[in-house]
């Protein structure tokens, strides 16, 4: 029974040995340093959003279903023609001083107008070009310039698509100024390809 009892003792000091170093307890550093206590703010509250449906844009290309009222054409030739000019639909080339070239300004209100008339809205009328000049120079002479003013308008307008069968042009000269003044205000105003609508 001895040996038992020793072979037991042995057992549990074994046992001891190798536990004892993970049972030991260490003593914590204290940090002897005083503390400063400093007032912060609290931190920002943070905003949460319970909805969890979230909102995404269509894409460039997306066709909307609501539809937008189509532009009422007026029905009279009159009033079409200052509502096209109103909207900038149709715009009269200008010229500079005894000149029947088109500049970068007469050749831009000439596009416009040509993308009026091949629209499905002004693809149904027909244009009357009439050449118009300022007081200077002679009646005769004058009219020869209107004539060539619009007919280089008309020109320019068959370039970009429109149907040459559709435009008629016409020089008044110096006959039918639009400013009756006799000073380059006036003049330049009266220098121009006025395009007309006519069914």
């Amino acid at each position: 029974m001895t040996r038992i009892w020793k072979a037991l003792l042995t057992s549990l000091v074994i046992v001891l040995v190798v536990l004892a170093p993970a049972c030991k307890t260490t003593k914590k550093k204290v940090d002897t340093k005083p503390v400063v206590e400093t007032t912060q703010p609290p931190p920002p509250e943070i905003a949460v959003q319970t909805d969890t449906a979230t909102t995404v844009a269509p894409p460039d290309d997306f066709v909307k279903t609501d539809t937008v009222a189509e532009e009422v054409i007026p029905t009279g030739i009159e009033e079409l023609n200052r509502w096209v000019h109103d909207k900038g639909y149709i715009r009269d080339a200008f010229f500079t001083y005894d000149e029947s070239t088109l500049d970068a300004d007469a050749q831009a209100a000439l596009s416009a107008s040509a993308n009026w008339l091949k629209s499905a809205q002004g693809a149904n009328y027909r244009l009357l070009i009439q050449g118009h000049c300022d007081e200077r120079g002679t009646e005769q002479y004058n009219l020869a310039l209107g004539d060539r003013r619009a007919n280089v308008a008309k020109d320019y307008l068959a370039t970009l698509g429109v149907d040459a069968s559709r435009v008629q042009t016409v020089s008044y000269g110096e006959e039918r100024p639009f400013e009756e003044g006799h000073d380059e205000s006036a003049w330049a105003q009266n220098r121009r390809a006025h395009l007309v609508l006519v069914q």
